[in-house]
C-alpha cells in the first residue's frame, strides 16, 4: 500500500542526507512510512531509514531521473514560509550565502535567504522563464513568465523588496550600494542536480529597483532541430540550407520567439566535429559543446561587428551572428557568406520576407544579398492546450473569419485543470514560415522588387504563418484564439 502525497510525514530527512543515499520519504500512514529508494541505492539505508524515523510500511525503486525529480519537488518548498516570516517583520539576515550552490542543499534559515531559494525553485519547477520582483508603495509582487504570459505568484510587504534586491546583487556579485543605476548580472545555481544559468538584470524605479530573472535551464541548450516541430516544408527548406557550404541563413520574429533556441538546434545538426563554429552573441545563453561563442562587450568596444570581424580571423567555417541590428553588422556578414562562409543570424521582422526588405534598407546592396541569400525562417511560439482539459467548441464568427475557418467550424479550448495550473496551456509550440532563394527569388530580390512580390513567390506553393496557425487549431493543439493573437501581431494589431 502506497500513501499519498497529501499526508505529510513527521519526520524527513535533511536534504542532503536524502540525495547522498537515495532515499526519500513521501507519506506517512497508520503503518509507517512510505519510502522511494534510489535504483543505485544501497538497500542497507532503509535500515539507517528506520533506525532513525521509525517503522517502513513500503517502498518502491525509480529510477535516477525521476528520483531527482521528485526529490526536488519535495524539497523545493521554501517560499511561502519564508513569506510569512518577512510578514511578520523577522530581521534582515547576514549576505553570506555562496553564489553557486546547491538551492535545495542550503541549511541557511534566514527568511530572505529561503524565499529567494523557494522563488528559484518554484520558477524553475513551473518551467518559467523570468521571475519578475516589482517593488511598489504597498507591496511586493512577484511575478512568473510561463509559456510566455506573466501572471502573479506571491505578494509580500514592501519593506521586503530592497532586502530581496541586496541579496540577489550578492549571489549574481553586482555592486550592493549602487541603486541609481541598472547593474546586470548572472549567476550559476544548481537544483538538485540540474544546472541553471541566472541572468540578473536590476532597475531603478520610483518605489525601489525592480529585478528581473531570466532562467536559464541547461538542460534545454541540447535541443535537437526534431524538436523543434518544424512542420515539413518548413523543415525540408532549413535544412537544405544548413547543407549548403556558404550563404547566409536568417531567423526572424519578435523578441521572445524562439529564434536562438533554433539558432542552437541548427548549430547541434552541423556540429559533427568536421566544422569550426564560432558565435558572436548577445549575452551567450546557452554553452553549446564544440561551439567557440563569444559575448559582446560594448563598453569595451566589442559589438557584434568587431566581433565578428574578430571571428572571421580564426578560420570558421559556420558563423553565427546573434542578431543583424545595424549596417556594418549586415556588410561583415554578406562579405562573410561571399568568402566562403556559412552565416547564421536572426533579424527582428514580421515575417520572413520582411527579412529581405530589412537588410536592404540597412543598405546592403540587392546584388550581394540575391547571391548570398539562402533562407528565410520566420517563427512565433503559440501556447499549447493542455491534454487533460480540453474540449471541442463551435468558434466564434469574428475569429473563424480571422482564420478563414468555416462558419460553425469546431475547435479546441481548455478551461484549465489542476494539471495545467488552471491555465489551460501546457508549453508551447512553434509556428513556421520557410522561404528558400531559388533563382526565381533571387532575380526579383536583384531587381529590387518589393516585399509583396517577394512573398507572393516564395509562399505560391509553400505554408504561411497563417496557414501554419490554421494548421495547429485545425489539429486541436491550439485554440482559435490563440492563433488569431500571433495574426494580429503581424498586421500591427
Amino acid at each position: 500500500m502506497m500513501f499519498g502525497g497529501d499526508a505529510a510525514p513527521a519526520w524527513r530527512p535533511d536534504y542532503a542526507m536524502a540525495r547522498d543515499r537515495g532515499f526519500l520519504v513521501e507519506g506517512q500512514g497508520p503503518g509507517g512510512l512510505a519510502v522511494v529508494l534510489r535504483e543505485d541505492a544501497n538497500a542497507l539505508a532503509l535500515l539507517e531509514l528506520r533506525r532513525v524515523a521509525g517503522p517502513i510500511a513500503s517502498w518502491r525503486r525509480v529510477a535516477p531521473p525521476a528520483f531527482e525529480a521528485l526529490l526536488a519537488q519535495t524539497y523545493a518548498d521554501g517560499a511561502a514560509a519564508a513569506a510569512d516570516a518577512l510578514a511578520r517583520g523577522d530581521p534582515q539576515p547576514a549576505l553570506d550565502l555562496p553564489s553557486a550552490e546547491d538551492l535545495l542543499g542550503s541549511t541557511d534559515d534566514a527568511p530572505v535567504i529561503r524565499l529567494i531559494n523557494g522563488l528559484l525553485a518554484e520558477g524553475l519547477r513551473q518551467g518559467a522563464s523570468d521571475i519578475h520582483l516589482e517593488p511598489y508603495e504597498q507591496a511586493l509582487v512577484v511575478r512568473l513568465r510561463r509559456d510566455g504570459q506573466l501572471a502573479e505568484m506571491l505578494r509580500l510587504p514592501a519593506h521586503v523588496a530592497p532586502m530581496l534586491a541586496s541579496r540577489i546583487k550578492v549571489m549574481a556579485r553586482l555592486d550592493i550600494a549602487e541603486r541609481r543605476l541598472p547593474q546586470d548580472g548572472r549567476m550559476a545555481l544548481d537544483l538538485a542536480g540540474r544546472l541553471v544559468d541566472v541572468r540578473v538584470s536590476t532597475l531603478p524605479s520610483r518605489a525601489g529597483e525592480r529585478v528581473v530573472l531570466r532562467l536559464l535551464d541547461k538542460a534545454r541548450a541540447g535541443i535537437d532541430l526534431a524538436a523543434l516541430g518544424l512542420d515539413p516544408a518548413a523543415d525540408a527548406v532549413l535544412r537544405r540550407a544548413l547543407a549548403q557550404p556558404n550563404g547566409i541563413v536568417l531567423v526572424t520574429g519578435p523578441t521572445g520567439s524562439g529564434k536562438t533556441t533554433t539558432l542552437y538546434a541548427a548549430l547541434g545538426l552541423l556540429g559533427d566535429g568536421t566544422r569550426n563554429i564560432l558565435t558572436v552573441e548577445d549575452p551567450v545563453e546557452y554553452a553549446v559543446d564544440g561551439v567557440g561563442q563569444t559575448q559582446v562587450n560594448p563598453r569595451l568596444g566589442l559589438t557584434f561587428a568587431a566581433g565578428l570581424r574578430a571571428i572571421l580571423r580564426q578560420d570558421p567555417d559556420v558563423v553565427m551572428v546573434g542578431e543583424i541590428r545595424d549596417a556594418e553588422t549586415a556588410q561583415i556578414a554578406v562579405q562573410a557568406a561571399l568568402t566562403g562562409h556559412l552565416v547564421l543570424a536572426t533579424v527582428h521582422t514580421n515575417d520572413a520576407a520582411g527579412a529581405v526588405t530589412r537588410l536592404r534598407d540597412m543598405g546592403v546592396e540587392p546584388f550581394l544579398l540575391a547571391a548570398t541569400l539562402r533562407a528565410v525562417l520566420a517563427q512565433r511560439l503559440v501556447r499549447r492546450l493542455c491534454p487533460q482539459c480540453r474540449r471541442a467548441e463551435a468558434v466564434p464568427p469574428r475569429l473563424a473569419a480571422a482564420l478563414a475557418l468555416e462558419f460553425g467550424a469546431m475547435a479546441m479550448v481548455a478551461p484549465g485543470c489542476d494539471a495545467c495550473g488552471q491555465t489551460g496551456h501546457a508549453g508551447r509550440i512553434g509556428v513556421f514560415e520557410a522561404l528558400w532563394a531559388d533563382d526565381g527569388l533571387r532575380r526579383l530580390i536583384h531587381d529590387d522588387a518589393d516585399e509583396d512580390a517577394l512573398a507572393a513567390h516564395a509562399f505560391a506553393a509553400a505554408p504561411r504563418l497563417a496557414d501554419a496557425a490554421r494548421a495547429l487549431v485545425v489539429a486541436g493543439k491550439v485554440s482559435a484564439a490563440e492563433a488569431a493573437r500571433i495574426l494580429r501581431q503581424d498586421q500591427g494589431g
